[in-house]
């Protein structure tokens, strides 16, 4: 993976660098797109690689092997491992460097015990405030979602999931508790593709959605949250299925 700093083959003969194994990331025009800040550039490069599992959890980010591959210094690319250290994405630890953050189910278990009382509470309150306009924002937003995951954009697909729930929890007006949940949902980013990468389980997501918007549109605030429990314990069922899968496969 080019992301190691370590047991990498690297070529710099004929132009930019290259790393045998993982093509360089493109743009739709071609090229590294590059927002206003070299930071802000390769931290959404490394928000794309941990959602879409091209860095897994425990993988190794090397600073400068980072640096090289996107054509930056060194300084945004430990700014932007600050920022996503301080989100619960990736740790530090001396003399191994930045690894992408690596949860135990039951660590997993207590950020969705903590999402589900924080996300009820916020769809509580924004229920009664729900007007036309959100629930056509909400019905377009799964029409997004259904195309990307056409188009096979998977990252988009996540990043249209998020934004759905956003848009219903901002309604409840209560910015602080927002803020905690978003931080909730950025300590398990490595983990949500996993079932979002998983047709059935996007299917599954699909009529779960469909039945938030519904209750919502009924005015049916506790249908909401109900519909949202079974949408959150869904999804960790999923993932208990992988971590349980994965740890008998390391025993054997």
């Amino acid at each position: 993976m080019y992301w190691e700093e370590e047991n990498t083959t690297v070529s710099k003969e004929d132009g930019p660098m290259t790393v045998y194994g993982t093509p360089p990331r493109e743009a739709a025009g071609g090229g590294f797109e590059r927002p206003p800040t070299a930071q802000e550039a390769v931290l959404r490069e490394l928000r794309r690689a941990i959602m879409t599992r091209e860095l897994k959890p425990g993988d190794r980010v090397g600073q400068g092997e980072v640096a090289e591959r996107l054509g930056v210094s060194r300084v945004p690319v430990r700014e932007a491992l600050k920022v996503l250290e301080a989100e619960g994405q990736v740790t530090y630890r001396p003399h191994r460097g930045f690894t992408v953050t690596e949860l135990s189910l039951a660590e997993l278990e207590e950020l969705y015990l903590m999402r589900r009382l924080l996300e009820s509470e916020a769809v509580r309150r924004a229920v009664p405030a729900v007007d036309r306009e959100l629930l056509d924002r909400l019905w377009n937003l799964l029409e997004e979602t259904e195309s990307v995951c056409a188009a096979g954009d998977f990252l988009g697909v996540m990043e249209y999931d998020r934004e759905f729930h956003v848009a219903l929890f901002e309604r409840s007006r209560l910015p602080r508790l927002i803020q905690a949940i978003r931080v909730l949902w950025q300590n398990t980013a490595p983990y949500r593709s996993v079932f979002l990468n998983d047709p059935a389980s996007r299917r599954r997501a699909r009529k779960e959605h469909r039945a938030i918007v519904k209750a919502c549109e009924t005015g049916d605030a506790e249908g909401a949250v109900y519909a949202l429990d079974v949408h959150r314990d869904n999804a960790m069922a999923d993932l208990a299925a992988v971590l349980d899968c994965k740890a008998k496969t390391l025993i054997r």
